[in-house]
């Protein structure tokens, strides 16, 4: 007799089906896995055989095949435990086949039989729910799975209760939608002293979802700003919050199976390898620029990087997703980020200060910077110069703007984005392309002389004109200003900065 139970397998942020075929015959007592299993799949046969144990079955003196289907596709991940021992359990006729065939199963199992969490059960439910099917889960993943609709959810905390419900002798309640929380604040501009240029281009990047990098001595407060940058954003909308919690569901970050409402802010240390920037690794996982999809990533110390770990953030930069391709398989994960950079202007840091700069100067700022690749820098919108923070505006600082009336004016600048991309790819300006940018952003007659001068000039790329184009409309935007005049093209190319040459 064969068994069958449904599962999947992860492809990103594609939940793939697998059929877990599984056959008693007679022969040589053996318990085999077969259909490409990597090494947590190929250990399922020794937790499948405890936990059943573990509740009073031992398994047949027979020869036991499982095959995971389609037989030339990856399977990674320790989620394939609860699918193989249920299958198991239906070729010993312990489970209705009929019933099981209802479902999509995905869970790990303890040598008790206790059923735990695993990564992508959010992707699995709506897996199941386009299918038509229920979805048997870990219990502390129900209300993460609750969260796909219109699907029955299953979640049992242990192997015995589920056969129980299964077979009627019990019963398992369903899942509690989990609230998601209110979105937090955690740094208010209020605390940033001085640095009126810095906060306007903060501003001006969180209106327009433009990249932006701050360079300035150390302690000049770069860090700060970019801590507040989350709080004056506006919150996901419940599209955008779906997209970001699949992303952490597969991650296995998705705490309390709670959908996550505020953008994210990824800061990973300048010592990161370039698969937990980009994703990758032996099991393919999302890396951090996928991680703040929709969010901020905030890479401090940026020349410390290894530059060719900065060089592969180029192409998700500009494309908004990752590829992560191998010989067998190409995984895609998004990746529209806000990137925000801080550096030093040299390695001591004090390249305008005679008295602490080093005696490589101005060389050494050269050679600093140009750690940074110039097309990497060409993708940055926004570029400031932080200066160090005076002692006149620590011991007797000036009243500085809270984030609740720069958020106010942000979330009015990407209300007008909303309705202006309405219907197209774009949802904010540092998206927009082609018609969408021609017809929006083209400047007026004065702005057009300006832009063409400045463009000859600054010997700016194609898409370096594009850039300062979308960032002139996020200053429009500010402004309420339904056309780009020249007054908005000549504040954005104040923020452009000149690529190093390397």
């Amino acid at each position: 007799m064969v068994a069958i139970a449904a599962t999947v397998a992860y492809l990103g942020l594609e939940a793939v089906g697998v059929e877990v075929q599984c056959q008693i015959a007679p022969g040589v007592p053996g318990f085999v896995i077969v259909g490409l299993p990597d090494k947590a799949v190929a250990e399922s046969r020794e937790r499948v055989r405890a936990a059943i144990s573990a509740i009073g079955l031992s398994l047949p003196p027979k020869r036991i095949t499982v095959n995971l289907s389609p037989a030339d596709l990856p399977k990674e991940g320790s989620h394939y435990d609860l699918p193989i021992a249920l299958a198991l359990l239906g070729a010993m006729g312990v489970v209705d086949a009929e019933t099981l065939s209802s479902y999509v199963v995905v869970g790990e199992l303890g040598l008790d039989g206790r059923i735990a969490g695993s990564p992508g059960v959010l992707l699995a439910a709506l897996h199941a729910s386009e299918a038509g099917l229920g979805l048997i889960c870990p219990a502390a993943q129900g209300p993460e799975a609750a969260w796909a609709g219109e699907v029955e959810v299953i979640a049992a905390p242990d192997l015995l209760a589920l056969l129980n419900h299964m077979n009627k002798t019990g019963h398992i309640p369903p899942p509690v939608l989990a609230q998601a929380d209110a979105p937090v604040r955690a740094v208010d501009m209020a605390q940033v002293k001085g640095q009126e240029t810095a906060r306007r281009a903060i501003e001006i990047a969180a209106a327009g979802g433009h990249n932006l990098l701050m360079v300035g001595p150390p302690g000049a407060g770069k860090s700060l700003l970019a801590a507040c940058l989350p709080g004056i954003l506006p919150d996901l909308t419940p599209a955008e919050a779906l997209e970001v919690s699949m992303v952490a569901s597969v991650a296995g970050t998705l705490e309390g199976g709670k959908l996550v409402r505020s953008r994210p802010f990824r800061s990973p240390h300048h010592s990161a390898s370039m698969p937990a920037l980009v994703g990758g690794g032996l099991r393919v996982r999302p890396g951090e620029v996928s991680l703040a999809h929709l969010g901020v990533l905030f890479l401090d110390e940026l020349p410390e990087f290894q530059r060719p770990v900065l060089d592969s953030l180029r192409q998700p930069l500009e494309t908004g997703v990752v590829s992560v391709a191998r010989a067998n398989a190409h995984v895609t994960f998004p990746a529209r980020v806000q990137l925000v950079a801080a550096m030093n202007p040299c390695r001591c840091g004090h390249l305008g200060d005679a008295a602490l700069a080093c005696s490589r100067a101005p060389r050494c700022a050269a050679d600093y910077q140009a750690r940074v690749s110039g097309p990497l820098l060409d993708r940055i919108d926004l570029s400031v110069e932080v200066e160090a923070v005076s002692a006149a505006d620590l011991v007797n600082p000036a009243p500085s703007e809270g984030s609740d009336a720069v958020a106010a004016r942000v979330a009015a600048a990407r209300a007008r984005q909303t309705a202006r991309y309405a219907g197209g790819k774009a949802r904010t300006n540092a998206e927009a392309d082609g018609p969408e940018l021609e017809d929006h952003a083209t400047p007026d007659e004065p702005g057009k002389a300006l832009l063409a001068q400045a463009a000859a000039a600054m010997r700016l790329s194609a898409r370096g004109y594009t850039r300062v184009l979308r960032v002139a409309r996020t200053i429009a935007d500010l402004a309420g200003s339904e056309t780009v005049g020249r007054i908005h093209i000549a504040e954005a190319l104040s923020y452009r900065r000149r690529a190093p040459v390397n």
